[in-house]
Formats: structure tokens, C-alpha cells, sequence
């Protein structure tokens, strides 16, 4: 850490040497700093990597924009939650901690873990209302028909979680209870205010917005077939268009969302 006291220029000035200041403190600011410069750049490379991830696999522009905004969201609402019970001192003596700053390292690991599993309930819930609506269903009843079969999972999955992070906030390390309330919280709000609230509203909302792709974007995106739209079984109306000797032609609902080239 560079010690930039008045006092000490003309020293170095006279020595041509570089005077710093070492230990345990200096160690703590410097990796502070680093981190802090490094946050934003991580946060945005993350974002996108997982944008252009679920753009691939559900083929939309909606679902991608939705889940990230949400995961965002999660992301803040949880350190916001921990500032204020253990910065700022609300709960920090109920819990037996004194208040104070929180570890520099917090934001990334929280980042971390909630991320993975942010997606893992994105990718539960949407993909069975996708299959739903690719093999022929309304988009509303698409988005309650795939929300009824995999909230069940997320919930466990959630609850779980939670249950594990809560279960630290009792250690008697000062330093895991932050974190520990951190990902708790997090996790709380984005499997059951983000993905079981806002993912199901807005897809609702958007009907069959929620899944359109444009055409030529639809063209250069790799087709990630998840649903197992090929193995469907052939419709009669598309075997019998194909005359008797044909093949089928595969799902319509798929074809109506990209296009051919």
C-alpha cells in the first residue's frame, strides 16, 4: 500500500525510492480496492455470458432480459437487507454482532452463489412453460401448466438452501453471520419474489411476445433443442400434407417461432 505522508516526499525524492506501508491493515485496503474495481466489470461479463446462455437455449429476447433484470434485483435487494441489519446496526445485537463495515469480499462471493442458483430456478420453471408452448399450448395455459409441475421443485430446492445459509447466522464467527444473512435473503427473493412472482406475471403478461425471436437473429442462433421438439410425435394434418411417403415435419409451434432458413 503506497503511504503518501507529506512528510516522507522529500525523503524519497532525495533516495529515489518508493516508501509503502505493509501488514495485515494494508493488506485488507489494498485487496478492498481491488475488489471494488473489479466488481463492476465482473458483475456486467457475468450478466451477458448468461444472457446470450439462455438466449440459446429458450430462443427468446424476453426470458433473458427478465432473468437477469431479476437476478439484479435479488442481488440488491439481498446486500441492501445486510447493510442495513449489520452495517447500519439493525439486527446486529439481536444477533450478537456488533456493527460495522461488512467484508470486502462479500459482494463477489454473494454474486457467486446466487447467480448459479438464480439460473438453475430460471432454467426449473421456464423451460417446462416453454416445452408446454412449443408443443401446442396457449401461452397462458403454457405458463400454468409448467409452473404447476416444476414450483414444487424450486420451492424444495429454495427452502433447502435457505435452511442451510439461516443455520450460520447462529455460528459464532463474526465474520460468516453477514454472509450467511446475505444468501439467505438473496435466495428468498429471487426463488420466491423473482422466479415464482415476477417470472410467471410477466410471461403471462407478454403471451406469445415472451417467446419471439426475430428472424434473422433466429437464423444465427445454434438451435439448443431442450424440449425435445424432434422426438415429438408427428401430427396427422402434418403427415397427411406431406403425402404418404413423407417424413413428417416436425413441430409447427417450433417452426412458427423461427423460421427456416
Amino acid at each position: 500500500m503506497p503511504y503518501d505522508a507529506p512528510l516522507l516526499g522529500a525523503l524519497e525524492q532525495s533516495t529515489h525510492t518508493t516508501i509503502d506501508v505493509t501488514g495485515q491493515t494494508a493488506i485488507n485496503i489494498d485487496l478492498s480496492a481491488k475488489l471494488a474495481n473489479a466488481l463492476p466489470k465482473y458483475a456486467l461479463t457475468v450478466v451477458l455470458l448468461a444472457m446470450i446462455i439462455l438466449l440459446l437455449v429458450f430462443r427468446s429476447i424476453a426470458v433473458p432480459v427478465k432473468a437477469m433484470l431479476g437476478f439484479v434485483l435479488s442481488a440488491f435487494a439481498a446486500l441492501g437487507a445486510t447493510v442495513a441489519a449489520f452495517q447500519w446496526g439493525w439486527i446486529a445485537g439481536a444477533l450478537g454482532v456488533q456493527s460495522g463495515q461488512l467484508l470486502s469480499i462479500l459482494p463477489t462471493m454473494l454474486l457467486d452463489i446466487l447467480f448459479g442458483l438464480a439460473m438453475d430456478y430460471e432454467v426449473f420453471l421456464v423451460s417446462r412453460m416453454r416445452e408446454e408452448y412449443v408443443h401446442g399450448a396457449e401461452p397462458g395455459d403454457a405458463v400454468r401448466t409448467g409452473f404447476a409441475h416444476s414450483a414444487r421443485v424450486v420451492t424444495s430446492a429454495a427452502l433447502i438452501m435457505i435452511s442451510v445459509f439461516t443455520s450460520f447466522i447462529t455460528s459464532n464467527e463474526q465474520m460468516i453471520k453477514p454472509m450467511a444473512f446475505a444468501f439467505a435473503v438473496g435466495v428468498f427473493c429471487d426463488a420466491f419474489l423473482v422466479r415464482m412472482t415476477m417470472v410467471r406475471a410477466l410471461l403471462s403478461v407478454f403471451g406469445r411476445s415472451a417467446w419471439w425471436l426475430p428472424r434473422r437473429l433466429g437464423r444465427i442462433v445454434p438451435k439448443v433443442d431442450i424440449e425435445g421438439t424432434s422426438l415429438a410425435p408427428v401430427r396427422p394434418e402434418a403427415s397427411g400434407a406431406s403425402g404418404a411417403g413423407g417424413s413428417g415435419g416436425g413441430d409447427t409451434r417450433e417452426q412458427e417461432l423461427v423460421p427456416a432458413s
